[in-house]
């Protein structure tokens, strides 16, 4: 029963990010900012799609933070100084399939805090 829930899950999610990822897509002067997040850890990468590059990164893990809504604003605020190192004040928002609430929500209000334009 619970292997068939996670089955749906998965599936679903992978519907929203095909769906998402074909209307969208990154540039050198405005990147596509992903997220990626599990049970314990949150990472976001900005990508250039153009050259298939990624322009900067942020590791949740290595910071030693977990997957929850304080953490997450202080892995925001280190993509924006990464972000502004490149000189890239906007950027295109993938949630990579995730549903916008929670730590994706907090993650993309924090950026916005920053001076981030989505």
């Amino acid at each position: 029963m619970l292997k068939s829930i996670q089955k749906r899950k998965n599936r679903l999610r992978a519907q929203r990010k095909a769906r998402v990822r074909g209307k969208i897509y990154g540039t050198a002067e405005l990147p596509r900012l992903t997220i990626f997040k599990s049970n314990k850890h949150f990472y976001a990468q900005a990508i250039d799609d153009n050259a298939g590059a990624t322009l900067a990164a942020v590791d949740g893990k290595k910071m030693g933070l977990k997957a929850n809504r304080e953490d997450v604003k202080q892995v925001a605020a280190e993509m924006a100084k990464g972000l502004a190192a490149k000189n890239i004040d906007s950027v295109v928002f993938d949630r990579n399939g995730y549903l916008y609430h929670g730590v994706v929500a907090s993650f993309a209000d924090a950026l916005r805090e920053a001076g981030i334009k989505f």
